[in-house]
């Protein structure tokens, strides 16, 4: 049953194939904080130096994000709706630990169990760059630690605690609010329910990085999808068009934050031109073109009838692709 009609079906599979066959949804996501996130390996933050733009060949260090740090949030989000609606029972899919191997989850994002069995993802998603250089988009924070009479104590300082000379918890950097992160996430041979369950998946998601109870947040903007017989631009290539763009119309206000606005029309024009000199064949859905895919989607998802209705079609395809590959391959090499 077809759940779209602002897209033509010709660019999904009716079911899930076994071997790639050249069809590709790319998301074109505008990544957001809200708060201060932090991305991180080793106590520091990702960070690599990189040309500014494509026209300004000046170097600058960009905060990076890499792809496990978005695609592992995005994954989480859909594994809890598929418990929410009952498709999963908890001890039946533990991520990480011992994965169903047949729900939504495991087909779409892959999974690997040893020599029980595994699915590559079919979800892409590569490192994303900030627009502002890094010396612009993070903060250094100390963290005290206080007593229950509400003082804290800093290194070298007399503690609240009589005789007693405490220090800092940690120093660390901190990723701030309204840093943009341009991310492409790539569907590869979609089928209309694991194209619906992966945008709802990127839509829901709000936070991203080490993960706590007051930090991370995250918001995505959507402001297109490219159906394409080919993998297009690079997420790098994308951050610096849209560098340049903005540079060219004074929108680049440092150490002001960027404006929302003026990065989403940057992004628009930035990816119209690098989409125009591709050598794939591609339908874009952009700007004004991709509202009304956008807000059918999210007619579906905002109801429970919708949503159930995506995730038992997701489910369907996922038991059917397992029954048919995934059994043969675990039989094989139990053998």
């Amino acid at each position: 049953m077809a759940l779209l009609k602002s897209v033509d079906a010709k660019f999904f599979h009716a079911d899930i194939p076994y071997k790639p066959m050249g069809k590709y949804a790319h998301f074109l996501t505008i990544r957001i904080t809200e708060s201060y996130p932090l991305f991180q390996t080793d106590g520091e933050l990702n960070k690599a130096r990189v040309r500014a733009g494509l026209a300004d060949r000046s170097t600058i260090s960009r905060l990076s994000m890499f792809k496990r740090k978005q695609s592992t949030p995005e994954r989480l989000v859909g594994r809890e709706l598929l418990r929410t609606y009952g498709f999963v029972k908890p001890e039946e899919c533990e991520y990480n630990v011992e994965f169903g191997m047949d729900n939504p989850d495991c087909i779409i994002y892959g999974f690997a169990i040893g020599d029980s069995g595994s699915e590559k993802s079919k979800v892409v998603v590569d490192t994303a760059f900030s627009i502002t250089a890094f010396d612009e988009s993070h903060e250094t924070f100390t963290l005290n630690a206080p007593f229950e009479n509400g003082t804290m104590a800093s290194k070298g300082e007399k503690g609240s605690k009589p005789g007693e000379v405490t220090s800092r918890i940690n120093q660390q950097d901190h990723i701030r609010p309204q840093v943009f992160f341009p991310s492409i996430v790539t569907l590869k041979d979609p089928t209309e329910a694991s194209f619906l369950y992966v945008f709802n998946n990127i839509l829901r998601t709000r936070h991203y990085g080490a993960q706590t109870t007051r930090t991370g947040r995250v918001r995505n903007e959507l402001i297109g999808v490219v159906f394409a017989d080919g993998e297009i631009v690079s997420n790098l290539r994308w951050t610096q068009a849209i560098y340049d763009q903005m540079k060219t119309n004074n929108t680049l206000r440092s150490p002001d934050p960027l404006d929302e606005e003026d990065v989403i029309q940057a992004a628009t024009t930035g990816i119209q031109t690098l989409m125009n000199e591709e050598f794939i064949v591609h339908t874009d859905f952009i700007g004004e073109d991709f509202q009304a895919l956008l807000a059918e989607v999210k007619a579906l998802t905002a109801s429970e009838e919708g949503l159930r209705s995506i995730l038992k079609q997701a489910d369907d395809e996922a038991k059917a692709y397992a029954k048919k590959h995934i059994g043969k391959k675990t039989a094989a090499g139990a053998k």
